[in-house]
């Protein structure tokens, strides 16, 4: 590790981020990790201890990244990210910072509506090229994003399992392996496939598309364009957003007493009926056919029906 660092908090699914006073000499008023000085897993816990008013006792030392080069006031200063996991949540800012948010990593790059500038990134006035990203690239090296993949209906799984083939073959891809932690279909979800990464080029050379869609940002990259993998969406997709698809569900989620539903599997396939019970504990529904001559009662699992018509 270098001398400077800069270090990220987590507690469970969110990362902890300070702001500087409007007195600091060096980024007032702009949102930050905990920056220090040391070279040991001490001197960060020591430091994010002293920042956070978190006791010692419940920070635990993760992993550092590569250092990067930043051009600060004219000298270039080399800057280590460290991942620290938290589990308290009780934060009380000292020294340089006055304030702390715990947010959702998705949304480091976000605009503050006033400045029009990146809300949380300490990098963010620093006259050079595209200085707003370093902040999010220096977090995504020592934790990761989700980035969304859109692909053609219907083929998702196929999508997913080829991406899996090409991380476990013996090709240039498998040199990404260890740059890409989950590939994600939510069964929920229909167009899109979740890749857990470090870096958004890591997902778009997985897929093939290394400088997205546009040929000419392709010009000289030998790849191939993993079929019915359409792009990765740009930015990273905030949690919040994604979780709740990645929960596992009832079958009987979503059907309540009184809808109208169509048998999509079975003898009575195509038959219509209306629900008159829901036990979500044997995830099955009752339901009555209302367009046969003679009406009848009938039990099935929840996913062996579909809703057309539901309760006002």
């Amino acid at each position: 590790m270098t001398d400077a660092f800069i270090a990220f908090v987590r507690h469970e699914q969110e990362l902890l981020l300070l702001r500087r006073s409007a007195a600091d000499p060096d980024s007032a008023d702009l949102w930050d990790g905990v920056y220090g000085i040391g070279d040991t897993e001490e001197d960060v816990l020591n430091r994010v201890s002293e920042c956070t008013g978190i006791p010692m006792e419940d920070l635990e030392y993760v992993r550092d990244g590569p250092a990067l080069g930043i051009d600060i006031d004219g000298r270039l200063q080399d800057i280590a990210p460290c991942l620290v996991v938290s589990t308290s949540k009780e934060v009380t800012p000292a020294g340089r910072y006055t304030e702390a948010e715990w947010v959702d990593p998705g949304n480091i790059g976000w605009e503050d509506r006033a400045t029009r500038k990146p809300r949380f990134c300490m990098f963010s006035n620093l006259e050079m090229e595209d200085s707003d990203k370093l902040f999010r690239e220096m977090y995504g090296s020592v934790a990761a994003y989700l980035f969304i993949v859109k692909t053609a209906i219907g083929s998702e799984k196929r999508v997913a399992d080829e991406m899996q083939a090409r991380l476990m073959g013996s090709g240039s891809l498998s040199r990404i392996q260890e740059n890409i932690f989950a590939i994600l279909h939510p069964t929920g979800m229909r167009g899109y496939v979740m890749v857990e990464s470090n870096a958004l080029h890591h997902v778009e050379k997985l897929i093939g598309r290394s400088g997205g869609r546009d040929p000419k940002a392709r010009r000289g990259l030998n790849q191939t364009p993993l079929k019915n993998a359409k792009t990765v969406l740009p930015g990273e997709a905030p949690l919040r957003d994604i979780l709740p698809y990645l929960e596992p569900k009832a079958v009987t989620s979503g059907i309540e007493v009184g809808c109208i539903v169509e048998i999509v599997t079975g003898a009575f396939k195509g038959e219509k009926a209306r629900v008159t019970s829901v036990s979500e504990t044997k995830e099955e529904v009752s339901m009555e056919l209302y367009e046969q001559p003679i009406p009848m009662t009938l039990k099935m699992r929840g996913d062996h029906v579909r809703v057309l018509e539901r309760v006002e």
